[in-house]
């Protein structure tokens, strides 16, 4: 049968991947420790299931609107005033089916053929695919860790072209575990004034900052980032809801509009009863959250520790999201094992397949020279895996 060349040109997903082969390597019996997986290793908290149960009880079972009950985006509307000073009416949000949908749909919604998406480094393994799926051209904005892996604003200047249609920004990272700071982020908003640059504000991991780390929605900080915004943001990583796949985007309405057309005839709307669990989650009193971003904070600066106490990698220690993202170049051209390590991506397969650590290469993400850790997991399980990593590099 045959495949179209735009589905042929989508590779996997290296998380994925990587993910994959640990979980095969385990089925053998084999003591894989996993530091791969995008997703908290806590529960959903119970009172967001018990939201859901009371919705199935109660028969909330059968189509909603598109973009979401009414309901659950002035819940979002809500949580965007109180939480992000951003003024939305619940018309100017659609829900989506998670937040990688969020950003599909973003892109559909913008992108036209021949258009520039301006990636800044390291990026989200799935932005560049996306973007092409769309009929973009991502454009990559190179960035180093002297610089906090962040760009400034003279190369987001440099970048802009008459082509140029979006940029994307997710602070906090994935994979980087980096956050841009309120006034990086109002320096990069007074380069986009007077040009047509929209900007996709990917945010879901708003929640989960840690130290002095101060989050800031890059729409609210003025009337023209406001303008020129679309606001990503979802459950899944905040409250573990990563399987209820509940995201939503909050922007200009002619955009929204247009999101909510296309899911329309793509998806039609969230899954029914996983909406007032949303609301449930949006409205919550309880402190989960803040429980889940403690223990996070406490991982994070742990595994950084214990990375930098490798000899030849270099982490910096995590501002937000629950990654590591070491440098392990200084290892390249070394032979371990049998295997001569070129770059990430021999790096992890090595590790994986030699010490039976799974980590994720940094090449999917633009950053050859780094591989990415999930903190995601027991302090027990952090020490035990960095210990491997350690005896297999020396």
């Amino acid at each position: 049968m045959k495949v179209s060349q735009r589905a042929q040109a989508v590779p996997p997903s290296a998380t994925i991947a990587v993910t994959s082969r640990a979980k095969e390597m385990k089925a053998q019996g084999k003591d894989v420790l996993g530091f791969a997986a995008g997703e908290p290793d806590f529960d959903t908290p119970d009172f967001i299931k018990e939201a859901a149960i009371q919705a199935l009880k109660q028969g909330q079972t059968k189509y909603t609107p598109a973009a979401g009950t009414p309901a659950l985006r002035k819940a979002i509307a809500e949580k965007l005033k109180k939480e992000n000073n951003l003024d939305y009416t619940f018309e100017q949000i659609v829900a989506n089916l998670g937040a990688k949908h969020s950003v599909y749909m973003a892109m559909q919604a913008v992108i036209d053929p021949g258009d520039e998406v301006l990636l800044p480094t390291p990026y989200w393994v799935s932005y560049p695919e996306m973007t092409q799926l769309a009929g973009g051209k991502p454009v990559i904005l190179e960035t180093t860790a002297q610089g906090g892996y962040k760009i400034t604003p003279e190369q987001l200047k440099s970048a802009i072209t008459d082509k140029t249609t979006l940029l994307v920004l997710n602070s906090p990272n994935n994979p980087g575990g980096f956050c841009y700071s309120p006034d990086e982020l109002r320096a990069l908003a007074d380069v986009l004034v007077g040009t047509q640059v929209t900007v996709l504000s990917d945010e879901i991991y708003e929640r989960l900052v840690y130290g002095q780390t101060k989050f800031l929605s890059f729409a609210a900080i003025s009337q023209d980032a406001y303008n020129r915004t679309l606001t990503v943001n979802g459950l899944s990583k905040s409250f573990s809801m990563t399987g209820w796949r509940l995201g939503y985007t909050a922007g200009p309405l002619e955009v929204i509009k247009a999101m909510s057309r296309m899911q329309d005839h793509m998806t039609q709307n969230p899954v029914t009863f996983t909406q007032p669990a949303a609301i449930a989650a949006l409205q919550d009193t309880t402190g989960a959250v803040e429980t889940m971003r403690v223990e996070f904070e406490k991982r994070g600066r742990f595994m950084a520790d214990k990375l930098n106490a490798i000899e030849g990698v270099h982490c910096i220690e995590p501002q937000g999201a629950f990654y590591c993202f070491p440098d392990v170049s200084a290892h390249y051209g070394r032979a371990i094992g049998g295997v001569t390590l070129t770059g990430s991506m021999d790096f992890a397969a090595a590790l994986l397949e030699q010490a039976l650590v799974a980590v994720v290469p940094g090449e999917p993400f633009g950053s050859p020279k780094n591989v990415r850790l999930s903190f995601a997991c027991s302090m027990e399980q952090i020490e035990k895996g960095i210990a491997r990593i350690q005896k297999w590099l020396t």
